[in-house]
């Protein structure tokens, strides 16, 4: 997997001050890829997950406050999160899942099995 970040918006892209670039870990197994984002405050309801040619695109959307509440202080930005990532062909993107538990979004990335380690059988 590239784990390069490819954030280039276009014309009908938001542009990046309306986003947070979300922190990611990744770790690689034998069989797939694990992907890990932070993203507080998002629920699974504002998570979307997309994938389109080579690119798998995170965008994270924060619950909004009610408007009858007014902010004294802030510290925290009120941005949503978003973030894209080229995938190699090494990805099965059609095995593509996610989950999102207390703001940590899960993304399982499936090896093609041609990549896949295996066995050779010896014989006599």
């Amino acid at each position: 997997m590239n784990c390069t970040t490819n954030y280039s918006p276009t014309a009908t892209q938001a542009t990046p001050a309306q986003f947070t670039t979300p922190a990611v870990n990744v770790v690689e197994s034998k069989d797939q890829f694990v992907l890990e984002a932070e993203m507080p405050g998002v629920a699974k309801d504002g998570l979307e997950v997309s994938v389109e040619g080579r690119n798998l695109t995170l965008v994270g959307r924060r619950l909004t406050r009610s408007a009858e509440v007014s902010t004294l202080y802030r510290e925290i930005t009120a941005r949503d999160f978003k973030r894209v990532f080229e995938l190699d062909e090494t990805i099965d993107t059609a095995r593509i899942t996610a989950r999102i538990e207390q703001g940590l979004l899960r993304v399982t990335l499936p090896k093609v099995e041609a990549v896949k380690p295996r066995k050779i059988s010896v014989v006599e």
